[in-house]
């Protein structure tokens, strides 16, 4: 049970902010003991103490996102989109069972992390969590490592293995991209899963294990099984109680709690800087490919352009595959023109940006300007700027 304190003055002076961390972090993944304390308060002894001094500015997105990263213990799911907050509370709900769990979900989007959350929940914390990544195992190994093999089974196993469910007895394994692993293997998973026990490779005995399951998938599994790709059995085995995880687009309200969680975690050494609204208007705009990973890339190239200053701007921010610009000739030739400058490699992903968001509100620069967040002066400026660089764009009043 998570044991949250506010402050007198932290709740006098940041009421709302307050009320809304306090539901957010009982349905999260926070510490166990946290105190939110007002600027110029003491540390309360005892518990990880958040300061609320940022609560004055107007964003309140960027106030509790900065709030949550700091509350949320390292490693666990970081959550304050409503259905982030429901997958979270399901899996802990989930750990104190030992059913199978399928995470499903695109690649990037935080299923190991899921999974971990659910074994350090679980009664079996005590025990190994053991991940091993389906995909990136030779088949023809996969089996002697997933079950284990006897001394001299197969040329060159000069010592006996114990495999990953020996090594996970009594803790919790990790099957992510499990739709990568062949149909005859996934005869001899269901097996051990229904019977507990594996059977090594050379071995005439079966062997028991206590492991508890938790499966991944970037890939649509019922396809899969329609498909013959998948088998159905071991399919529903899994799926007792799956959990989806939505892509980082289709939940924007956790971006700025993992943006700050991203900051901390790498600006070792150097002071934390803050995140501009600007800069946040951005990240919510972007349609994020390659999910959370792909946000940890564009918070380190912020960190290294921003150079230690006090906040990152939208000058910072640089995408890995920004949207397309409504002309595709010029950014090619704006890049030509400046010798593909740093400077200018950021000024084209604003744009990019921009654009996009004027692309969806139809080219009206009042309306994208409040999607943005910035003000319709400062988007005709921003405008003017990309027209002066020869990137072209076009706009509506």
């Amino acid at each position: 049970m998570v044991v949250k304190q506010f402050s007198q003055a932290a709740t006098a002076q940041h009421g709302s902010l307050a009320n809304r961390l306090g539901a957010i972090l009982t349905a999260g993944a926070a510490g166990d003991k946290l105190a939110f304390v007002d600027e110029g308060e003491a540390p309360a002894p005892g518990s990880r103490t958040v300061l609320l001094a940022a609560a004055s500015t107007p964003s309140i997105a960027r106030c509790d996102g900065a709030a949550v990263a700091c509350a949320t213990e390292p490693g666990m799911p970081i959550a304050v989109d409503p259905e982030s907050l429901s997958i979270i509370a399901l899996a802990d709900r989930l750990a104190n069972s030992d059913i199978p769990v399928l995470i499903t979900g695109p690649t990037g989007t935080g299923k190991e992390v899921l999974s971990r959350f659910i074994h350090d929940r679980s009664p079996r914390r005590k025990g190994p969590f053991i991940a091993i990544n389906c995909a990136a195992m030779p088949e023809t190994m996969l089996e002697a490592m997933l079950f284990g093999h006897e001394k001299g089974s197969f040329t060159g196993a000069n010592a006996a293995g114990e495999g990953f469910f020996r090594a996970a007895d009594g803790g919790t394994l990790l099957l992510d991209e499990i739709a990568e692993m062949p149909l005859t293997l996934q005869a001899k998973l269901l097996r051990a899963l229904q019977e507990g026990e594996v059977v090594p490779i050379g071995a005439t005995r079966p062997v028991k294990v206590d492991v508890r399951i938790v499966a991944c998938a970037n890939r649509d599994l019922p396809t899969e099984v329609e498909d013959g790709r998948f088998r159905a059995d071991l399919y529903y085995r899994l799926n007792v109680f799956p959990l989806a995880l939505s892509a980082l687009r289709e939940r924007s309200q956790d971006i700025a709690a993992l943006t700050f969680a991203m900051i901390m975690r790498h600006s070792k050494g150097q002071p934390i800087p803050w995140l501009r609204a600007e800069a946040l208007d951005m990240l919510k705009a972007h349609s994020w490919p390659g999910n959370i990973r792909e946000l940890e890339n564009v918070v380190r190239r912020a960190l290294l352009l921003a150079n230690g200053a006090e906040a990152v701007g939208p000058q910072h921010i640089v995408f890995d595959q920004p949207a397309r610009m409504a002309s595709e000739a010029a950014p090619a030739a704006a890049t030509a023109a400046d010798g593909g400058k740093l400077s200018n490699i950021v000024q084209i992903s604003e744009a990019r940006a921009i654009m996009a968001t004027l692309e969806a509100c139809g080219g009206h620069r009042a309306n994208a300007a409040k999607e943005l967040g910035i003000s319709e002066r400062t988007l005709r400026y921003r405008l003017a700027s990309f027209r002066d660089a020869g990137i072209a764009v076009g706009a509506r009043q």
